[in-house]
C-alpha cells in the first residue's frame, strides 16, 4: 500500500493575470501513499501556489491535481475529507477557548455529537492540550497555538496532512514535540506534505524531498540521492593566498565551468552539466598548482541540504 500514488500532479501549470510567467510551469509530481514529503523552495518559486492547488484552493490553469489511492479521478471530484491543512498563519479564534475552537472547526468539517466529543478528546490527548482545554487560546504561547493548530487539522481523520511551515517563531521543545508528533502520525500510515524554510528540519522528518524554482521541480529524491546526485556540481577549496584575476579568468574560461566566486582564500567553482570527461577537477588542480598556489582545503559537493538547496537555487535573496 504504501508504494501507492497518492497524490497526483499532472502537467499543472498557473498562470496569474497581473505575471508574464507562470508561477507553475507544466509540473508531473508524484507522492506515494504513506511518506513524509518535502517541498521546499526559495520566496517566489511557486511553492505556496502549488500547495494552494493541491488543496483545492486554486485552481490550476491547466493540468490536473487528484488525491487518493485512485489517481485517475479528477480533483474537483475528491473528497476533502481526505486532506487537512495546517495553514502557517494561525488559523484560531483567540477569544474562544481551546475547546470551544475545536467545537467550532469540527462542525465545520461535518462532525457534531459524540462522534465530535471523542475526535476532540483524541487531539487533545495527540497534542498533549487536555490541560488547556478550557483556557482561552489569547493566552497560549506561539507553541501553544501551533499545537492547537496541529489538533484543529487532524479532528476530521485525514488521510493526508498539508503542513505549510508550522514551526514558525516557537521554541525548540514545542517543535521537538510537533516533530514527534507528525513522526507518529506517519508512522501510523498518514501521508504528509511539509514545507520549510529550515532546511534541517527536513533533513530530520522527510524521506522523499523535491526543490521547486521558478515554478519547475529542479531536484527530486531522498536526501541521499539529493546529495549524490549533485555531488560534483560545486567545488569548494581554500589556497594559502588569494587567486589572482588571471587564474580566475581561466578557470571560468574552462567550458564546465558555469561560475566562480573567490574572495580572500576561499574559491567556490559552480559545474554545469556539460562536463566533457571525469578529468575536470585535474584541469583546475593544475591550473591552481602551475600558478604556485598551495590548496589548504578541498570539498567537493554539498555536505548537507542547505548546501545544496543555495547551490541549485543561488544565494541571492529572494523577495
Amino acid at each position: 500500500m504504501e508504494d501507492e500514488e497518492f497524490v497526483a500532479v499532472r502537467k499543472v501549470s498557473k498562470m496569474y493575470s497581473n505575471s508574464k510567467l507562470p508561477a507553475v510551469d507544466n509540473i508531473d509530481l508524484s507522492i506515494r501513499q504513506g511518506s513524509f514529503f518535502g517541498l521546499l523552495g526559495p520566496n517566489g518559486a511557486g511553492k505556496t501556489t502549488l500547495l494552494s492547488m493541491i488543496c483545492g484552493l486554486l485552481a490550476p490553469t491547466s493540468g490536473s491535481i487528484s488525491i487518493g489511492p485512485d489517481s485517475a479521478k479528477n480533483r474537483q471530484s475528491q473528497d476533502n475529507s481526505l486532506l487537512g491543512l495546517i495553514p502557517q498563519e494561525l488559523a484560531l479564534y483567540p477569544t474562544l477557548t481551546a475547546g470551544e475552537n475545536l467545537a467550532f472547526f469540527g462542525a465545520m468539517q461535518g462532525l457534531s455529537g459524540v462522534p465530535l466529543k471523542n475526535r476532540i478528546k483524541t487531539c487533545l490527548e495527540i497534542t498533549k492540550l487536555v490541560a488547556r482545554v478550557n483556557d482561552k487560546v489569547e493566552n497560549f504561547s506561539g507553541g501553544l497555538k501551533r499545537r492547537l493548530n496541529l489538533a484543529i487539522g487532524l479532528l476530521h481523520e485525514p488521510k493526508l496532512l498539508v503542513l505549510d511551515e508550522p514551526t514558525v517563531g516557537i521554541d525548540p521543545q514545542s517543535r521537538n514535540f510537533i516533530f514527534d508528533s507528525l513522526r507518529q502520525l506517519n508512522n501510523e500510515g498518514m501521508t504528509l506534505i511539509y514545507t520549510t524554510h529550515y532546511m534541517e528540519e527536513a533533513e530530520q522528518l522527510c524521506d522523499d524531498i523535491a526543490i521547486i524554482d521558478s515554478g519547475k521541480i529542479i531536484a527530486r529524491g531522498t536526501l541521499d540521492e539529493l546529495l549524490h546526485d549533485n555531488q560534483c556540481q560545486s567545488i569548494l577549496f581554500r589556497t594559502k593566498n588569494p587567486l589572482p584575476s588571471t587564474l580566475i579568468e581561466k578557470i571560468s574560461a574552462l567550458p564546465f565551468v558555469e561560475k566562480i566566486t573567490s574572495a580572500n582564500n576561499k574559491t567556490e567553482i559552480l559545474i554545469g552539466n556539460n562536463t566533457p570527461d571525469n578529468n575536470f577537477l585535474a584541469d583546475i588542480l593544475d591550473s591552481i598548482r602551475n600558478a604556485g598556489l598551495d590548496i589548504t582545503s578541498l570539498t567537493m559537493g554539498a555536505t548537507n541540504l542547505e548546501q545544496l538547496f543555495l547551490q541549485l537555487t543561488g544565494t541571492q535573496l529572494r523577495d
